[in-house]
């Protein structure tokens, strides 16, 4: 980078994604303005993101989609960022759902709270007995793949096909947390079960807290974005139901101004960081 040159932010966005319940392409207009204050931008479609990281200081992946629908792609992206060392924003050594859902496996078998996963017939018996069984897939996103299987169908699932089966739990509501690199932004929860993206303002408690920062402790991201999704238990607890740190929605237009410029300005230094690192 030239001295006294802005530094070049290249971000990865697929503004006609078609999102459920949320505008993806909204998010992302109004980040790269703010961004624009400190940083060249541009913009690009993840299938482009490959042949253009060189050209910049360091590429933001924000929302462009569920790598399911180009995983060669991504794969390609990955591998020449990687060999390149390029600097990509979420660093590409996370272990949540930027590597798929295997996370929810190892958590499950090193004791942490989460939803209760398994992906073999034989450890069924781990599971606790209820009426219904979320069955997806492990390389899944944004709910696609996923079904409801009833108890008395379970045996019916085939394991050869990369899936997870889970519990069906009934929870009282869904909260996220929301960090850039290990700090805490901002927390929003889904009121409703039925409605996951009609999300409001949420104070965490202490224990809140405890319990995101465990999952962003085990996940060792240095720099980016992750977003903690839980659920309430009726027996009052949380259980994790996804660690996003590949291209977490944000929901930024759901919280006000004063937390979306510190958000913002989060953003903005761990970019600079990450920009000025040998």
């Amino acid at each position: 980078m030239p001295a006294g040159a802005q530094p070049r932010v290249l971000l990865v966005t697929d503004l006609a994604y078609q999102a459920r319940g949320r505008r993806y392409c909204d998010e992302d207009i109004q980040l790269a303005a703010r961004l624009r204050e400190d940083f060249d931008v541009a913009l690009c479609h993840p299938l482009d993101a490959a042949a253009l990281l060189d050209s910049f200081d360091v590429v933001l992946v924000r929302n462009s989609g569920p790598v399911l629908n180009y995983r060669a792609e991504y794969e390609d992206f990955r591998a020449r960022a990687l060999e390149r060392g390029a600097r990509v924003y979420t660093q590409l050594t996370g272990r949540g759902d930027m590597a798929g859902k295997q996370y929810l496996l190892d958590l499950t078998a090193a004791g942490y709270p989460v939803i209760p996963t398994v992906d073999r017939a034989e450890e069924l018996p781990r599971l606790p007995v209820v009426p219904e069984y979320v069955v997806k897939p492990k390389l899944g996103a944004d709910s696609i793949g996923l079904r409801i299987v009833p108890l008395e169908q379970l045996g019916t699932v085939r394991y050869d096909e990369d899936l997870l089966v889970q519990p069906l739990i009934r929870f009282a509501y869904e909260v996220s947390f929301y960090f850039v690199d290990d700090a805490f932004q901002y927390a929003l929860h889904a009121p409703d079960p039925e409605q996951r993206w009609r999300l409001e303002p949420y104070e965490p408690t202490a224990a809140d807290l405890e319990f995101a920062r465990r999952f962003i402790a085990w996940n060792t991201v240095e720099h980016g974005i992750q977003r903690v999704d839980a659920c309430r238990t009726p027996e009052g607890g949380l259980l994790l139901v996804e660690l996003e740190d590949l291209n977490p929605y944000l929901s930024l237009d759901l919280v006000d101004e004063a937390t979306r410029d510190r958000f913002v300005a989060a953003l903005k230094a761990s970019l600079h960081t990450l920009v000025t690192r040998p």
